[in-house]
Order: structure tokens, then sequence, then C-alpha cells
């Protein structure tokens, strides 16, 4: 497995593997990586000829006082984790490959998506994500790139992005993947401490607690979803949304919705965790 870190020597490589007829899937990473993680790079190497994955910690999308100098930064483990999933090529670039000229003039932003759920409380944040997987396609041009289902938000912003910007990237969206427990899995997960740790799966619990009133038929979503925050703060959670939503559009769900995602964030200590549910509601 060979890490390259230049745009024109990741071009080169990619663009001749392609030339050989080759079907290339990426897994754009900021590294640190876990087994949800891993799962994207074993559901790209299942529907490609050729895999590889970014490293790259992206400075636009952190916001002022969140972590982004100490994000964990683990590229010698991360390349071990890949090579032993048979990925053929990590592209590690630093921050000024990707941003020769320091913060861009040019950003992408996919309105009304970005309103919502994270987007509300870490303004600018979806920005810098779109901005920088809109910069790794154009690099890579991979035919197809995964990404978790456990950011639902950043999974449909993406959608939308490369719908809308007619990119020729087929999303591949993979489901959540969690710790025995029911805890999703996350790179922010090895800041809690051992008491935070036996509470976090609570705040899945509640998820599909709201879920399961849901499908039993409770449509006053607001009601539903301040009983749940009320709950988790009431276990030492600061909440920062709990919220039923339109899957479609990310705005707050109406009793007539159908398509369904119940989606919560909350620090609990230091880590801000989220989590959510896909929900269809039939026979509304």
């Amino acid at each position: 497995m060979e890490t390259i870190e230049t745009i024109a020597n990741i071009r080169e490589r990619v663009q001749a593997w392609k030339r050989e007829g080759l079907r290339v899937g990426f897994v754009p990473t900021m590294g640190n990586l876990h087994s949800g993680h891993l799962a994207l790079v074993d559901a790209v190497r299942e529907h490609s000829d050729r895999s590889m994955a970014s490293i790259f910690v992206n400075p636009t999308q952190f916001g002022p006082g969140e972590d982004y100098e100490s994000y964990p930064r683990t590229l010698e483990a991360d390349r071990a984790l890949l090579e032993q999933k048979g990925t053929d090529l990590v592209f590690a670039p630093p921050v000024e490959e990707i941003y020769p000229d320091g913060e861009p003039l040019t950003w992408v932003n996919v309105d009304q998506l970005d309103q919502h759920l994270c987007g509300a409380s870490r303004p600018g944040h979806f920005r810098g994500v779109a901005t920088v997987v809109a910069k790794l396609f154009n690099i890579v041009q991979p035919d197809l790139a995964a990404f978790g289902e456990k950011d639902y938000q950043q999974l449909a912003i993406i959608r939308r992005m490369v719908r809308d910007l007619c990119m020729p990237v087929e999303i591949l969206g993979v489901p959540t993947m969690r710790e025995a427990d029911g805890l999703a899995v996350s790179s922010r997960n090895g800041y809690l401490s051992e008491r935070e740790r036996s509470l976090a799966p609570e705040l899945y619990q509640h998820v599909q607690q709201a879920r399961d009133a849901a499908l039993a038929g409770e449509r006053n979503y607001a009601h539903l979803c301040q009983r749940m925050s009320r709950a988790l703060e009431e276990r030492g959670f600061t909440v920062d949304y709990f919220e039923v939503v339109n899957a479609d559009t990310l705005a707050p769900a109406g009793p007539d919705d159908q398509q369904l995602v119940i989606a919560a964030a909350a620090w609990l200590g230091k880590p801000r965790l989220i989590d959510n549910i896909a929900v269809e509601i039939v026979g509304t």
C-alpha cells in the first residue's frame, strides 16, 4: 500500500487505474480510524476494483473553540489498519497542499439542509465539509465514495451536493457501527471518562424510545423530543438537540410525514455525541 501526499501524484495514479478500466472507490476520513471507518473501507472494496482512503484533518470544518489542534493525528496506526484491510492507496496531504493560499475564497454551500440539527449549532461546519469533499472529489475523481449513516446530515448534504453539481460519483451510505452496548463508534469516544462511557449508550437508548413512540402512534413530536431531552439532561447529558425530522428536508417533521429521522446530539463531559435512527411511518 502506497501513501501519496501530493495532488499531482494522486491524480496520476488514479488516472492510470482508470485507463485500465478499473472502478475506483474512495473513503474520505480525518484519520484516527476505528471500526466505523473500516466498515466504509470494506463497503468500498466490495463495490470497486481499487480502493483508496484520504487522511486529512480539515481545518475549515472546525469552529472557534472546537478541537482542531488537539484532534488525534495517528497516521502510522491508520496506515497499518488500512493496509490490513487491503486498501490500495492512501492520500495523506499536508494542509498546504489542499489550501495553498490559506482559507479559500471559494466555498460550497448546500442551503437549507445545513440549517437544522448539527448545522444549527455549528455554523459554517457543513460549508467546510462540503468544500473539502468537493475538492477531494475533484482531486481523486472516484467512481464511488462511502460515508457513514451515523453522520446522517453530512451524508444527506454530500448526496445533494453531488446531485446538484452533477458530480459523477456514486455515494454509498453505510450503516452505523456500534459497540456491544449500542454506543455509536466515534473517534471522540476516547475522550469519555470511565463513568461517562458507562452512561454514553443512553443517548441511543433514548433515540430508540422515541422511535418506538412514533411507531406506536405518537405524532406530537415536539412534546416527545422535549421528554427525551429532559430525561437525558437528568442523566447528566447536555443536550444540543433531540429532533424528529423529515428524512429528505431535515426540517422538523409534521404528523403526515412518513420518512423520518430521529436525531440527537449531546455533550457528555468533553465529547459531543451524535446518533440517529431512520423511521418509516406507515398508514398515516
